[in-house]
């Protein structure tokens, strides 16, 4: 079998770009994989065009070799755009594999360690703890979420004094635990926003007797040393990783002991490969795993079957795929999503939660998806940029 060609699509999911590709083989199967959205979402579309004329007439079983081959093209390690365009090569391998065998991804991993993979969904827009538990009881309600993700920060954390945010932080962490139904987790995502590790330790241990299912990301990820310090100085769980590209930073940053659950991406490492052997470092760590996954149904799948196969895996981030939170039709089965403008449609059927998991398709190989290739040949790209903050005196702060 051999690679014949790439067809790169650009589409949207709500309102984020999302790229997709697909990999022809000579024996009829097609392969599809997703790229990571930093921006500029453009530039990924020439690049795998590149890419994939070192690709050609390969084998897509190779997966170790051809990964290792396009690492190697570039003088230097890739940044995100080389790796995010490389991890979706790497899917598209991985689904083409599987497919030649008639076999789940998950199957050429080991097998499956579990039988379901566990979610949990973000909570961003509620502005006080009545409208948070009105949410997640919809989450609840329609999918069987118990676990979410919030941010922490109640006020402009630029224009108050840093005690008055910390303090604000943790008394609506402690009205939420007396609001929301007693057997939720909550995770709350600082978005790497604080600059000094101490006061990213402040907010973390207020947080902490509330018991957080873990404090995400307060800090930059460059300097590995600073989150060894801030992970002794904190009394709760420490998550970090969504920024880190290999398995060699993720090394360092297990080695300095700098959090509890890594949350490496699977569309930006570099694919299933890198994020295995990234999973295998942590193990041995005794690291979990929580996978930082804000994208589209596709990405999903590809996660699903890393999380299937994994034994260290934690719990995996989860949108649903037509962009709402907690949407579902009135009257209709629980769990189906109601329509939604700009939803993902290119994924027919894709993994919706049920009781909270999803469920494994061990009777459809590959993904386990079906992709809608009429639907991707409208371009659909819409622009997305982040909000990033103004500091009283004019300087910008951190997105």
């Amino acid at each position: 079998m051999k690679i014949e060609r790439l067809r790169a699509y650009m589409t949207r999911d709500k309102d984020r770009p999302r790229v997709l590709l697909a990999m022809d083989t000579d024996a009829g199967i097609t392969g599809w994989g997703e790229c990571y959205n930093h921006g500029p979402d453009r530039a990924l579309l020439p690049l795998l065009n590149y890419l994939s004329t070192f690709l050609a007439g390969r084998d897509p079983r190779r997966i170790e070799f051809l990964i290792q081959y396009l690492m190697q093209q570039t003088r230097f390690p890739p940044g995100a755009l080389g790796l995010a365009a490389i991890s979706a090569i790497d899917h598209c391998l991985w689904d083409i594999s599987a497919k030649a065998l008639g076999v789940p991804v998950y199957m050429l991993l080991g097998g499956h360690a579990r039988d379901r993979v566990r979610v949990y969904a973000g909570v961003y827009t509620a502005p006080d703890p009545e409208r948070a538990r009105d949410e997640m009881d919809a989450l609840h309600e329609g999918w069987g979420f118990t676990a979410f993700k919030l941010s922490p920060y109640r006020i402009d954390m630029h224009a108050h004094r840093w005690g008055e945010v910390v303090r604000t932080s943790a008394e609506y962490f402690r009205q939420l635990r007396e609001t929301v139904d007693s057997r939720y987790e909550i995770a709350f995502d600082a978005h790497a926003k604080i600059f000094e590790p101490r006061q990213a330790a402040q907010l973390g241990n207020a947080l902490a007797p509330y018991d957080p299912l873990f404090f995400e990301e307060p800090l930059r990820p460059e300097n590995f040393e600073a989150w060894g310090e801030l992970h002794r100085d904190l009394t709760c769980t420490l998550a970090t990783g969504e920024s880190l590209y290999s398995r060699f930073e993720f090394l360092r940053l297990l080695q300095v002991r700098g959090c509890d659950i890594i949350q490496p991406d699977i569309c930006v490492v570099g694919g299933l490969l890198e994020m295995r052997k990234i999973a295998a470092l942590a193990e041995a760590h005794f690291v979990t795993v929580a996978p930082h996954n804000p994208m589209g149904p596709l990405a999903t799948a590809v996660n699903v079957h890393f999380s299937a196969a994994q034994p260290n895996f934690r719990i995996l981030e989860y949108r649903l795929p037509n962009g709402a939170n907690y949407a579902f039709q009135a009257g209709g089965e629980k769990g189906t999503p109601a329509p939604q403008q700009g939803e993902a449609r290119y994924v027919l059927d894709p993994y919706l939660p049920r009781d909270g998991y999803l469920e494994l398709r061990p009777d459809r190989p590959g993904w386990g998806v079906e992709i809608d290739e009429e639907y991707l040949k409208t371009d659909r790209y819409i622009h997305w940029e982040r909000k990033v903050p103004l500091r009283p005196d004019g300087s910008t702060a951190f997105a």
